[in-house]
């Protein structure tokens, strides 16, 4: 049986890896196709928008590895049905757990995987993308330099240039910012040249004017100069630093001990919550569907029928159990007692996929032992038969 359950492991393993990068593959192609013009449209190149949306993949998997499971053991299953492989199983006597086995063990490979994901991936992968995010936005040296093209590095502040020339020199430069919203003030300026000096990036602005207005009903002001410098880096997002890191971007440590202190844990204190509680729900997802699976596809069927109404309620039962899941991860950012109803969904399917099986084994007991029993039955009245016959005499014609 060994031999049995590598092969079993084996194509389970492969049905999940293919299931697993495909779906991961396409779902990152969707998302850097729609974040392209994100990207773009703020002065990055493709290299850049392949590096962000490369780091949202352990997210992605998170959410994928669960289902990639749940496809390729029906899959695998399904097919050992179709090829009789588990009737012959059966009818050799030996029990589901033959079968069973190997995809318990690829259960908790992926649970494991899962695990290391939630708790060390996504947390550094979300780090860096939250770098790469603030390097976009407050670089405004490459974001400005975008002739033709209205940039806004953050909500309010607006830049626009006509023309940028081989010296580097702006022509032609728009600045508007509403950020304040007690005034607007726009800039414009015929030329702009851009300088860094001791790590300060300024813009230099000659011949120009600033239109500043306090009042929306009243009168702008108007200010004409021949030459101003505005320090960029007032526009530029600071960083706060690991206090302000939100809940997916920390570790377990952080989650479990955050600073009272710390803006993003005053904010949203249920997200802390969620967040941790998740990464170990997360895990016990892959497991809930083995024993969903082997409970309701377990056992060998002859009729292509009742292999398909197996394969399909199966299926409903455990997606409808981790989108259950997902949601009550939302509900327990304002409800505390909604952790235990998260724990309980997963663990509760594999309690009941248990006690499905041992019916089943109790049934087949039952229908063993009966058979059993009347076959002695049916000895013993022969026995007693063949006693109380008459004898025949010696010597007697037959």
């Amino acid at each position: 049986m060994r031999i049995f359950s590598k092969y079993v492991f084996r194509q389970a393993a492969g049905s999940f890896a293919l299931i697993m990068v495909s779906l991961t593959g396409i779902v990152w192609i969707a998302l850097a196709l729609r974040q392209f013009n994100v990207v773009t449209s703020q002065g990055q190149d493709t290299w850049m928008l392949i590096k962000m949306t490369s780091l949202a993949v352990p997210n992605l998997m998170a959410i994928i590895a669960p289902f990639s499971y749940l496809i390729a053991a029906l899959h695998t299953l399904n097919r050992l049905n179709t090829d009789s492989e588990l009737i012959v199983l059966s009818a050799s006597g030996s029990k589901v757990w033959t079968a069973a086995r190997p995809l318990l063990l690829l259960a908790s490979l992926v649970s494991i995987f899962l695990a290391f994901v939630s708790h060390f991936a996504q947390p550094w992968s979300m780090r860096q993308l939250r770098d790469y995010m603030v390097q976009v936005r407050s670089d405004l040296l490459t974001q400005v330099i975008q002739p033709g093209r209205f940039t806004s590095p953050e909500t309010g502040l607006m830049f626009h240039i006509r023309d940028r020339d081989a010296n580097g020199e702006l022509l032609g430069l728009v600045m508007h910012d509403t950020r304040d919203k007690a005034q607007s003030q726009s800039y414009l300026a015929e030329h702009g040249t851009l300088v860094k000096q001791d790590g300060t990036a300024y813009l230099v602005m000659t011949v120009g004017h600033i239109i500043r207005r306090t009042d929306a009903n009243g009168p702008p002001q108007i200010v004409a100069f021949d030459k101003y410098i505005v320090d960029l880096d007032r526009f530029e997002p600071q960083d706060g630093g690991p206090g302000d890191l939100k809940p997916r971007e920390r570790y377990f440590s952080e989650l479990i001990n955050p600073d009272p202190e710390s803006s993003s844990y005053k904010n949203q204190p249920g997200q802390f919550r969620s967040e941790l509680h998740e990464r170990f729900v997360t895990p016990l997802y892959p497991l809930a569907f083995a024993f969903l699976i082997i409970a309701f596809v377990g056992q060998a069927q002859s009729t292509r029928t009742s292999r398909m109404q197996s394969l399909v309620v199966t299926f409903v039962i455990a997606a409808t159990c981790r989108l259950a899941g997902l949601a009550i991860t939302n509900a327990m950012v304002r409800n505390p007692s909604m952790v235990a109803v998260a724990y309980g969904l997963p663990i509760g399917a594999i309690v009941y996929s248990l006690i499905v099986l041992k019916r089943s084994e109790k049934q087949r007991a039952g229908v063993g032992l009966f058979g059993k029993l009347m076959d002695g039955i049916a000895s013993l009245f022969e026995a007693i038969r063949s006693r109380l016959a008459p004898s025949r005499p010696k010597g007697a014609a037959s």
